[in-house]
């Protein structure tokens, strides 16, 4: 039985380019994925119902003015956890301990799918594999321990050549700032980079910075092992 994956060559499928919708896969040598949503399945609404059960109030007028602004402010790393927590629970009708707020923001943190991990070690073998994503430090610690548990891998290192998150570099995509960082610091020729990530906005950002992207439609079924044909 055929391996599902190429074992000595990856060949794109589809990508999209800002010039062009053709590129020839052998001019890719380095491919920069996006975690939640490409890697790690992702339900925001398990999030939403765990804080609305215990007692949110999503309609609080404080909450409509700068409530968005708390968990950005959490991906950059301009504030703690503990501050996060704290400014997050004055939205709260009832009190709630600093366990029940991680559990529930941890509650849309879902599976790291094992045919995406084994894509990314073929892959390694013969390209740059690199992470870029938007996160926090309470989500990093939950879904490390769970990458850890399953896979055996100590941290996202030794899975990518670099793993770069949000919360360490201080911005977050969609922001020039962080291709940038991530293209001077691994010294990637944009032209030869492909950027793989299931938000829009930040497909067309990778774009404005020269880097191919392809935008992983994930609602419609697409997963990263689509992107490659099978061995033939």
């Amino acid at each position: 039985m055929a391996q599902p994956f190429p074992l000595m060559h990856a060949d794109l499928l589809k990508i999209s380019h800002p010039i062009s919708e053709n590129l020839i896969p052998d001019v890719i040598e380095n491919f920069i994925f996006d975690f939640g949503g490409v890697i790690c399945n992702l339900d925001f609404k398990r999030t939403e119902q765990r804080f609305i059960g215990l007692g949110f109030q999503v309609s609080d007028p404080e909450y409509a003015v700068s409530g968005s602004n708390i968990f950005d402010d959490l991906e950059t790393g301009d504030i703690s956890p503990q501050e996060f927590r704290d400014k997050l629970r004055r939205f709260f009708l009832n009190p709630v301990t600093d366990v029940q707020i991680d559990d529930a923001w941890n509650a849309l943190l879902l599976d790291i799918p094992e045919p995406r991990i084994r894509l990314l070690e073929k892959l390694r073998k013969h390209k740059r594999i690199f992470l870029l994503s938007n996160s926090n430090v309470i989500h990093y610690q939950k879904y490390l321990e769970n990458f850890r548990q399953h896979y055996g891998y100590p941290d996202f290192d030794a899975l990518f050549e670099k793993a770069y998150f949000s919360f360490r570099l201080g911005c977050r995509k969609p922001s020039r700032e962080i291709f940038t960082h991530v293209l001077d610091h691994a010294r990637l020729n944009p032209a030869k980079t492909l950027f793989i990530d299931d938000t829009l906005m930040h497909v067309k950002a990778a774009q404005a910075a020269g880097i191919h992207a392809h935008h992983l439609k994930i609602d419609a079924g697409e997963q990263i092992m689509d992107l490659f044909l099978p061995t033939r």
